[in-house]
């Protein structure tokens, strides 16, 4: 007979107060599967950076956001991360504070201040696709790959001119894009569209009735930026045909040109969000 952990005991009769940040609720609420923010990221990007059609771009934009000073400018994005609560204690549960990510970054601007938008998103863990949720991103399920930079031996590419780092995406059993960059060497500065803040539409669709509100515009407040050495060379991009109407859109912002590819290692902490607008 298995014996219960005295801290889940409780001395009180009658029901207990249900606690937590996030479901399943529980009488301490260390059962949430998402702990409170901040949150701490330490993850290895391959960035592409590409051109989509500024009319296509447009549709993907909510009324309060405007193209900004370079329409059509946007980002394919691979990263593999790593993370932790402020307790430290998801490190030595690399199961838990381990994912893969591509999205999907489009230029934009929110009153004349440089953002980014992201309409796509895919991860294939569950934490980081209720994180998602919680601030507006719109992640989904999918299968994220990318290089991994290497020291020794000829199995992996080096930080180094010529080195090839490669991406894929699937979703549902179906390639939906893939990418590589050549590097050529280290950048002076990193890539745009990954400096900027990201602003999203927090949304939740009805349950009780059946008004679903519009969405609030948010950004996220984000501090301890970090940049490894950015390294720059030139890029390649493919979006695959895709079946099913989900995916038919996505396949809209399929680059017009390819520009350069870049690898580096970026770290942040995420502290929660900020309002920009409320939905009407």
């Amino acid at each position: 007979m298995t014996s219960v952990d005295a801290r889940f005991l409780s001395s009180e009769p009658g029901p207990a107060e249900l606690r937590g940040y996030s479901l399943p609720l529980s009488p301490t609420g260390q059962a949430s599967m998402l702990s409170p923010p901040p949150w701490h990221f330490s993850g290895e990007v391959i960035l592409i950076d590409y051109r989509v059609d500024p009319r296509i771009a447009r549709r993907f934009l909510p009324p309060q956001l405007s193209l900004g000073a370079d329409p059509g400018a946007a980002a394919a994005v691979f990263a593999s991360w790593q993370w932790c609560s402020d307790t430290g204690t998801e490190l030595t549960d690399p199961a838990l504070n381990q994912f893969n990510e591509f999205l999907i970054l489009l230029g934009c601007a929110f009153e004349g201040q440089p953002m980014a938008r992201c309409p796509f998103a895919w991860v294939d863990q569950p934490v980081p696709l209720l994180r998602g949720w919680v601030q507006g991103m719109p992640k989904q399920f999918g299968e994220v790959y990318q290089s991994r930079a290497g020291a020794v031996g000829r199995a992996a590419p080096r930080l180094a001119p010529g080195g090839r780092f490669a991406g894929s995406l699937s979703a549902r059993g179906r390639r939906l894009v893939e990418a590589c960059a050549t590097l050529a060497g280290v950048a002076d500065q990193p890539p745009a569209l990954h400096t900027m803040p990201l602003v999203h539409s927090l949304t939740f669709p009805a349950w009780i009735g059946k008004t679903t509100r519009k969405p609030d515009l948010v950004s996220s407040e984000v501090t301890d930026v970090e940049f490894s050495d950015i390294w720059q060379g030139s890029a390649e991009l493919n979006f695959c045909p895709t079946i099913g109407s989900d995916l038919a859109e996505f396949a809209t912002l399929a680059p017009v040109e390819i520009l350069d590819g870049y690898v580096f290692s970026y770290a942040e902490t995420l502290h929660g969000g900020r309002l920009l607008a409320r939905g009407e």
